[in-house]
């Protein structure tokens, strides 16, 4: 994408153009992406996972993840693109590192009907012919955080129990983000956060259904893809750097989360882009 902001509606006429063509296969984006389906579905493959998203929904997919969409007939909603340079500090973006896709569904009413009029005034402000780049940028900052918000709405826990344990959640993805590479347990990352290592994870398990351990191996792993893709470092490099100290385990553990080899997926993200 050339520019740094992007939107468009997904109407009927888009979709007959979609389907009278052959679907693009797997590929990267040099921009973020949100996806707010208010009508129909799709399947969404990324990095080697399937899902079916069904409306409505809110899905953010950051920068540099491979991934195709297939929509049903039925398929409606907007598409927004931008480069990081134009939202740098998005709610969304940490998540990106941790999660495959960052998606929220989205209460239908009054929920639905605030994000589609957002994006309509977005719409309106980007085709105007003195469009003002600095309006469409705090109209989209509204947008993510209606979508980070519906996110953290879904959390199984009360009001102001349900705040505080998503704050508590967001500083400790910001410690692993600083510390993944190195190997660090539980009780270092609950020491951080002045908690007991049990709540930790019980924080964990509402906001990410994953214990402490298994969110790091997340950052790891995804970080691992990142680095078979988009580099030409040896697998025992790749392991070395995030803190495998013998290849067989990195590839053990590897296989494990994605069945898969780190050499196996290398070449099957190398086939299909080619």
């Amino acid at each position: 994408m050339d520019k740094f902001f992007n939107i468009f509606e997904i109407d009927e006429e888009l979709v007959n153009n979609l389907f009278s063509r052959p679907f693009e296969g797997p590929h990267f984006h040099d921009y973020d992406e949100i996806i707010i389906l208010t009508q129909g579905s799709m399947k969404h493959y990324i990095d080697f996972n399937e899902e079916e998203v069904i409306a409505p929904f809110a899905c953010y997919i950051s920068t540099g993840k491979m991934h195709r969409i297939l929509p049903q007939k039925d398929f409606r909603g907007w598409v927004v693109n931008y480069k990081i340079e134009f939202i740098p500090d998005s709610k969304l973006n940490i998540y990106s590192n941790f999660f495959t896709s960052t998606n929220a569904s989205l209460s239908t009413g009054h929920c639905l009907n605030r994000l589609v009029s957002l994006c309509e005034i977005i719409n309106a402000e980007y085709h105007h012919e003195f469009s003002d780049y600095h309006t469409i940028r705090y109209l989209l900052n509204g947008l993510i955080s209606m979508i980070y918000t519906e996110r953290k709405r879904n959390v199984p826990v009360a009001g102001n129990i349900r705040d505080a344990q998503y704050n508590t959640f967001h500083n400790f993805l910001k410690l692993v983000e600083e510390y993944y590479r190195r190997d660090e347990g539980v009780e270092f990352y609950a020491g951080k956060l002045n908690m007991s290592a049990r709540n930790l994870n019980i924080i964990c398990k509402n906001n990410f259904q994953k214990s402490v351990s298994e969110i790091i191996e997340t950052r790891k792993l995804v970080e691992a893809k990142h680095m078979l893709i988009h580099t030409d470092k040896t697998v025992s490099e790749i392991g070395f750097e995030l803190g495998y100290n013998e290849k067989s385990y990195f590839t053990r553990v590897f296989h494990n989360k994605m069945d898969i080899t780190p050499s196996r997926f290398r070449e099957m993200v190398r086939s299909l882009l080619s």
